[in-house]
């Protein structure tokens, strides 16, 4: 089976588009899997994978026979991959103890995560509330109104805002089972009125 590619290897040296189509349908998925293990994303391996078969055509006189052709081509990407990396400056892979050495400043996955799900409890829980109370909640604390542009767009008093928030955040609190979870009234929004 390996005579195959050689032979069209050697076709394509000659000027057989055919041969070198055929050669690039074999081993194209090949080359470009093994890129995008070595660099890590797709768009990187498509264009080295590229780059691989640019000097595939411009060695084709190289090729000895010393070796297969997978194996020629393969050493031809593994090349143009280190090529790339001096290139581009690639940092060598590091070990664990280095990155536990180099903490993120922002939270950590765990962190976030839980935020995450904490978030989405008290998404839940708010949208469980009555219209009226929902409504409330949504204008002043997720779009940031005042308790004065909450009543206007509710077209209720200022004070029947304060009561259908405390209310809803009392039906919060006790749904969620945590004081901390929902900001008191008084810490609402910077923006009070």
């Amino acid at each position: 089976m390996e005579a195959m590619p050689q032979d069209w290897l050697a076709a394509a040296r000659a000027g057989d588009a055919d041969a070198a189509e055929r050669l690039i349908t074999v081993y194209h998925a090949r080359v470009f899997a093994f890129l995008r293990r070595l660099c890590g994303n797709e768009s990187d391996a498509e264009d080295l994978t590229q780059r691989t078969f640019a000097r595939v055509w411009t060695s084709l006189g190289s090729f000895a026979g010393r070796s297969s052709v997978s194996s020629w081509i393969h050493g031809i990407a593994h090349h143009v991959y280190l090529d790339w990396r001096r290139s581009d400056r690639r940092p060598e892979p590091q070990t664990d103890d280095w990155w536990a050495s180099c903490p993120a400043s922002g939270p950590g996955p765990a962190e976030i995560a839980s935020s995450t799900d904490l978030a989405s409890v008290a998404y839940a829980a708010v949208d469980r509330l009555d219209s009226e109370s929902r409504s409330a909640v949504h204008l002043h604390y997720y779009q940031g109104l005042t308790l004065q542009e909450t009543a206007e767009a509710l077209d209720v008093s200022v004070g029947t805002v304060k009561n259908r928030l405390r209310s809803a955040l009392e039906e919060l609190q006790s749904r969620l089972g945590r004081e901390s979870v929902v900001p008191p009234l008084s810490q609402s929004h910077p923006r009070r009125s």
